[in-house]
Formats: C-alpha cells, structure tokens, sequence
C-alpha cells in the first residue's frame, strides 16, 4: 500500500479534496472551493500542490492506502474458512455501499474523467485496481482453489460491476447479486 505521509494543511487539503471529488466529481470541483473548505488560501495551496492534477493524484494515493486498509482488514476479520472472506469481499462492499457518503469508487470516477493513460492520476487508478486484484488473488489461494489468477480476476470485475451499480441504482443490493454470482463461480471450481 502506497504511505505518503501527511500532516497538517496538507493532510487537509488532500482530505478535503477527496470528499469533494466524491460528491462532486473531479472536474466539478474547482481549487477555489477546495481551498475555502480547506480554511486555506488558494496562494497556500498551491503551495503544497503545484497543480489540480498532483492534488488528485496525492489524493488518490492517500485515499488508497486509507481505503484498502480499510477494506482488506475488514474481509480479513471475517471467521470462517478462505471462502467465507472471498464471499465476504461482498459483505464488506454492501456496507460500503449503504454509508450515506457512498458515491462509488473514487478511482472509476477518476479514471471516467481522466482519459491520458499515461498520466499520474490514471497510474494511481490502475496501481490500486491492480492492489485490490491481488488481494483478491491472494484470498483464492487461502481458500485453496484452482487457477487463482483466473478466478480473482473473475471476481475482481463481479465487485467492478456491483459497485458501478451500486452508484448508479443507488441500490446496495447490488453487492449481495454479485455475491450470489461469486459462490456459484467458486463453487464451479476444482477444489471448492
């Protein structure tokens, strides 16, 4: 997981910036109302950050590690055998889902308004998409099933779609539809 040590203004500007983003989207959101919700002056912000985009791309560094810190200890303390927490991928996601500040994942949003594939905000979306696969493939392993590469990155796109969903249908159901559709992809495979 990706540490960037924060403190202070700058930790708040990037927090700041990360609830914006989420309920307003990154274009939306403007410096001047970072800033003010921040409680700095813009002049003091670009002091932190040389541009919007390194703003975004810190934010979405931070929100990663603060994010699947969260998330993958909270799948890891479910009991059980490894298939209770593959499953569990989608308990934690459906109580993702139902938070009130639920605007989907801030990494689709960002890559949806972000179309250079070659810049740092991209990067940072494609480094935890891949972290969370990873989680997952690690997961499958625990559970001891066949072809972990194949079956997390099957699984990996089942909570893709159900958190899409979630956002647009503002529906957390979704979550327990990918879940039923995870078991009978597990237990089609070798070993389950």
């Amino acid at each position: 997981m990706p540490t960037t040590t924060l403190n202070g203004k700058r930790l708040e500007l990037v927090r700041t910036a990360i609830r914006l983003f989420g309920e307003k989207g990154f274009h939306a959101t403007g410096i001047d109302l970072i800033a003010a919700e921040a409680g700095v002056s813009k002049k003091t912000m670009y002091t932190y950050f040389r541009s919007k985009e390194a703003l975004i791309a810190e934010a979405l560094r931070y929100h990663d590690g603060e994010f699947r810190r969260f998330f993958t200890a909270s799948v890891r303390a479910i009991p059980g055998s490894g298939t209770d927490r593959l499953l569990g991928i989608f308990d934690v996601a459906y109580a993702w889902f139902k938070q009130s500040d639920f605007f989907g994942c801030l990494f689709i949003n960002a890559a949806g308004e972000f179309g250079d594939e070659a810049s740092e905000i991209r990067q940072a979306c494609a480094d935890y998409k891949q972290a969370m696969r990873d989680f997952i493939e690690e997961l499958v392993v625990e559970a001891g099933l066949d072809d972990p590469a194949l079956l997390a990155t099957s699984l990996a796109i089942l909570l893709e779609g159900a958190i899409v969903s979630a956002q647009v249908s503002r529906d957390a159901s979704a979550a327990h539809h990918a879940r039923r559709t995870a078991r009978m992809l597990i237990e089609s495979e070798p070993g389950a």
